[in-house]
């Protein structure tokens, strides 16, 4: 580690790139529809697949199966394959596997459960018989959830299920500003009433990181990862050693990013998510500036936006 502290950290040179989706790529409005797609996105996707660049969109959002998300964002233009779109159901059903979990509660809508179907996993609601009968509970995106989800939720967990959740981040970036995070609401209720320990599946998780590795086929520590939340997408990349990349577009100003902790500050901030082409292949090399750009910041604790902090 630099600035003083007693040892080094080197980082890799970036061979893959993960993607937050909303305040990075897109904002849509809070029933999760009508995208926007902010600058330079579908530019920066269509260059890196260009390059044969490995990259990956890890979203928080559970409320549609992989596939049916990519093909909402390839609607919009964003080049992107199936299987380059994963959400923390993708990442739920492979613990679940490696669990040998063959039987979960879900509290979230109809898609919420669609991967780990497709993975052999028999999925309940809480309306159906034996819904407390399960190796786990889900909890994903659920804005229709009430009580008696709840209690089934916490008489499962009392009877040895284990409860996974997809995202414990209370609010994300929409059009409208901030928008809370129903799972993150709802797990917050069945804890204080179980006291249960929680498996998180999505960011800022290590296991959602190592998941997303293995599918590109890139060590983590090789890896950027550009978001916009510093206690989500930045803190991930920090824990697991990969190179994280701030933007401004979502839920965190050029300013607040400054102010961030250690732990939370990014290796970088893009003025521009076209910036992002310099940074791939050599995360410790200065990076060019596109012409007629503006200079990205560089971090350095104490020292305002002056340099960049490792």
């Amino acid at each position: 580690m630099r600035d003083g502290a007693a040892r080094k950290t080197t980082r890799l040179p970036i061979r893959g790139v993960v993607f937050d989706v909303d305040g990075t790529l897109l904002l849509s409005n809070r029933s999760l529809g009508g995208y926007e797609v902010l600058p330079g996105a579908i530019e920066v996707l269509s260059t890196l697949k260009a390059r044969h660049v490995p990259f990956a969109l890890l979203t928080n959002g559970s409320a549609y199966p992989p596939a049916e998300q990519a093909a909402k964002l390839r609607e919009v233009g964003l080049p992107i394959d199936d299987d380059q779109m994963i959400t923390p159901s993708s990442i739920a059903a492979d613990h679940m596997q490696r669990r040998g979990i063959r039987r979960t509660l879900v509290l979230g809508s109809i898609g919420v459960g669609q991967a780990l179907r497709d993975a052999g996993i028999e999925t309940v609601h809480t309306s159906e018989a034996g819904a407390t009968e399960v190796g786990s509970v889900f909890v994903g995106w659920h804005p229709e959830c009430g009580m008696k989800d709840i209690e089934t939720a916490c008489q499962a967990i009392w009877g040895g299920a284990e409860l996974c959740v997809a995202s414990d981040v209370p609010f994300f970036a929409t059009k409208h500003g901030r928008t809370i995070g129903y799972s993150f609401a709802i797990t917050a209720a069945i804890r204080r009433l179980t006291r249960a320990p929680m498996t998180l599946t999505g960011k800022p998780s290590i296991r959602a990181l190592r998941f997303v590795a293995r599918r590109l086929g890139v060590p983590v520590r090789a890896l950027a990862v550009v978001g916009d939340d510093p206690i989500v997408e930045v803190l991930m990349a920090r824990r697991g050693g990969a190179t994280a990349l701030a933007v401004t577009t979502g839920t965190t100003r050029r300013e607040e990013w400054v102010q961030q902790a250690r732990s939370r500050r990014p290796h970088g901030i893009l003025s521009d998510l076209r910036d992002l082409l310099s940074w791939v292949g050599d995360a410790d090399a200065e990076p060019a500036r596109r012409p007629g750009a503006p200079a990205k910041s560089r971090l350095a604790p104490n020292r305002g936006a002056g340099r960049r902090s490792s």
